[in-house]
């Protein structure tokens, strides 16, 4: 009998950077480097996860695919402009490739992982260590009836492993050995259903292979943009996509939970839920490409989740739409390097941010302008939020970072109000569109008036983070990209200066300074990636081409060897921080490529 945990089994997780994603636009797997399948929630982004390595060690869940013997290196890339995960293992006996996809067209929740020889002859090993309910419940394990593989049980869930070779059990996980020649493979199935149903028919998993490649393939070739960056803005957008939940329309942050943002801090929060802002600014990016189809099922999703009294409008939903998101922390991870806690739902979805109209404005705009339908329904949506805002706009609220340490008159939450309404007035002219103009002008008017009188300390000669504040907030940068000031405005040149003088950090932006401890958290973090793409708009605006080409460059130089950026990065360990992958710094990115490229769709 071979030892089980040799080492080659890692303690830890990985860095962040060294995990890639595949997915179906349900639910989604992170990868290593290694081969290992650290975190996968089924059958929703949101549901318990059956794989927690990522967020634990080895002994919460994980399905690693190995050579027995040492590595002397591994490659990885997707196939083309798809999410199928090729994995080139070398050894001193030779190589595989491992392919890892989610099939897209398959009605379950599915994972096919084939290994196949390229040269030599490799001994592989195959282990499985399934616990369900974030790495807690043993699941109940029993073999198939007349084929080869297992069926694992744990309440409301069924997993069902296929394998093309005999599985064992040893100390309770499932385990094989096998050996890979040249131009041999060996396939392995992993499908989810609902534990009172039938085992899942048996996979075609040449054809969905093929039709997964098709699919992707078809979807990418949608996109308009053909600029110098196209790679990096495709699998940008491919990342996007796999964030969207398709049966309803609904747009997650990010695939994971409590990766944190201060590496063995308390920054770690759950992303697997639809905030309308990250929502909306995913649209602008996936309208500014060319891609129609997800902005008119996320605009049929937010009808149905914001039905309703306008006055309970909340700033994020689940993937249906659901308003509960209680938070919760799992008292049997110990966290991602021991970052703790490790969070379930998310109490921000009860805070007030207004910054939420205004970005929820700009992407009706942009509807109308690429000539979506259901415009009259938007416009009444539309309506119903501003007559909210009219009445709220005066009020603090929790912050574009949604702050834990008390409301704020915050600046941007502010702009982002009045460009709600300045959003809504010039549809008004443009399309015909009927309302209470000369009111909502003089709440324009009013918004910017007070922002500039109690936004702008003379003192330091900048807009500040909050009113009455003498702090900067990379969030500021926003101004002249939606047009409050123009760049050439004396007092948004001095932001800018101000902003670099006290956020750059190592060449990138930080959010703000976390010693005012603003957010009540009294930790550190990284720098925020999409604030530092905001400061290449921001050059590229103001005829500073060079710098904001050469800041870009070093953003797209901290992606992953397979393209892929977190939500922040340490310059200093030169790591990634926070969910990963994270739709904002991908969004952000493909809106700096069009910006320089000079393809952004206004």
């Amino acid at each position: 009998m071979r030892q089980l945990l040799n080492s080659s089994f890692r303690s830890l997780p990985l860095p962040i950077a060294d995990y890639a994603l595949i997915g179906n636009c349900r639910t989604a797997a992170l990868i290593g480097k290694d081969c290992s399948i650290d975190w996968l929630c089924v059958p929703r982004f949101d549901s318990a996860a059956c794989l927690s390595a990522l967020l634990g060690t080895i002994d919460h869940g994980c399905w690693k695919l190995e050579p027995e013997e040492a590595l002397i290196s591994t490659s990885r890339q997707y196939c083309g402009d798809t999410l199928i995960l090729e994995t080139r293992l070398t050894t001193g006996s030779g190589e595989v490739v491992v392919t890892d996809y989610m099939p897209k067209l398959d009605g379950h929740t599915s994972i096919i992982r084939r290994v196949k020889g390229v040269r030599g002859r490799v001994r592989m090993r195959f282990f499985l260590r399934l616990r369900f309910d974030y790495g807690f419940t043993v699941p109940w394990v029993t073999r198939l009836h007349d084929e080869e593989g297992i069926r694992a049980i744990a309440g409301p869930d069924q997993v069902i492993i296929r394998s093309s070779i005999p599985l064992q059990s040893e100390e309770l996980n499932t385990v094989a050995y096998f050996e890979i020649a040249e131009q041999e493979e060996e396939t392995f199935v992993l499908q989810h259903a609902a534990s009172h149903l039938p085992v899942p028919d048996r996979l075609d998993v040449d054809a969905l292979l093929n039709e997964t490649q098709e699919w992707w393939e078809a979807w990418s070739a949608q996109c308009t943009y053909h600029g110098p960056w196209r790679e990096a803005v495709m699998r940008s957008l491919i990342v996007l996509k796999a964030l969207t939940y398709s049966p309803t329309g609904g747009i997650v942050a990010a695939p994971t939970t409590s990766l944190p943002e201060d590496l063995g801090g308390i920054r770690n929060w759950d992303y697997r839920y639809c905030w309308l802002r990250d929502a909306a600014l995913t649209l602008s990016a996936l309208i500014s490409c060319g891609y129609h189809e997800e902005a008119q099922a996320w605009n049929d999703w937010l009808h149905r989740s914001i039905a309703g009294d306008a006055a309970q409008t909340q700033i994020m939903y689940g993937v249906s739409g659901e308003r509960m998101l209680r938070e919760w922390s799992v008292e049997n991870l110990p966290g991602y390097h021991n970052a703790k806690p490790v969070r379930i739902g998310n109490a921000a979805s009860d805070q007030i941010q207004l910054d939420i109209y205004g970005v929820m404005a700009h992407v009706a705009q942009l509807g109308r302008n690429a000539g979506l339908s259901r415009s009259h329904s938007s416009w009444a949506l539309q309506t119903n939020l501003l007559n909210r805002l009219e009445l709220k706009w005066r009020d603090p609220d929790h912050g574009i970072w949604e702050v834990r340490g008390g409301t704020r008159q915050f600046v941007h939450s502010k702009v982002m109000a009045w460009l709600a309404f300045d959003c809504a007035l010039k549809d008004m002219v443009r399309y015909n569109l009927s309302g209470p103009y000369e009111r909502w002008q003089e709440i324009r008017e009013a918004l910017h008036n007070d922002i500039c009188s109690y936004g702008f300390n003379v003192g330091i000669g900048s807009f500040v983070q909050y009113y009455g504040s003498d702090g900067v907030d990379a969030s500021l940068l926003i101004l002249p990209l939606v047009g409050f000031l123009p760049i050439s405005d004396p007092r948004i040149q001095s932001t800018i200066k101000v902003i670099e003088k006290k956020l750059l950090s190592g060449g990138l932006i930080r959010r703000y300074e976390t010693e005012d401890n603003v957010d009540g958290l009294n930790s550190e973090e990284g720098a925020f990636l999409a604030c530092s793409f905001w400061l290449a708009d921001v050059y590229a605006l103001d005829g500073r081409k060079e710098a904001a080409n050469a800041l870009f460059e070093r953003l797209l130089a901290l992606r992953n060897d397979v393209g892929l950026l977190a939500e922040e990065y340490d310059a200093h360990q030169k790591v990634q921080l926070g969910n990963f992958p994270q739709g904002f710094s991908h969004l952000a990115l493909i809106h700096t490529a069009l910006l320089l490229s000079g393809e952004l769709q206004e």
